[in-house]
């Protein structure tokens, strides 16, 4: 399996609750380097362009609204087959589905305020990790 870069937000439901040291362990208990972080305050307009995706679904104003209602760590993980192993490290997007042991098992509140995103696929991490670093702050 080849070493591949991952995307992962840890949200603003999870650093109100000083979770990013035990979000930080979990990632790395699976065999995943973070090779970058910062703490920022997304402004509306990036989560508009970051959830784009999602525009014409009901859910999108109060998604936004979530993810510019405080700070959020930005990421980017590194390891064999990162995309694959994060999304497994996450857990299911539904906290009470999430297997035993995950992150959003462990510490989401709801499928609303699920703690983490996580990119879905290599190409789709490369246009988030683009949208919040640039190459030189990525150290692996």
């Amino acid at each position: 399996m080849a070493v591949e870069r991952t995307f992962s937000i840890i949200k603003p439901d999870a650093t109100a609750r000083n979770l990013t040291g035990a979000v930080n362990a979990l990632i790395e208990k699976a065999g995943l380097r973070i090779v970058a972080q910062k703490r920022v305050r997304m402004t509306r307009d990036q989560a508009e362009t970051f959830y784009a995706v999602h525009r014409e679904r009901p859910f999108f104003g109060e998604l936004v609204e979530f993810m510019i209602s405080g700070p959020v760590v930005v990421q980017v993980l590194e390891g064999e087959g990162a995309v694959a192993k994060y999304r497994e490290v996450m857990g299911a997007t539904d906290p009470a589905k999430a297997a035993d042991g995950t992150i959003r098992k462990v510490h989401a509140r709801s499928m609303g305020e699920n703690s983490v995103h996580g990119s879905d696929a290599t190409d789709t991490a490369a246009v988030e990790i683009a949208q919040f670093f640039s190459a030189n702050e990525i150290v692996g």
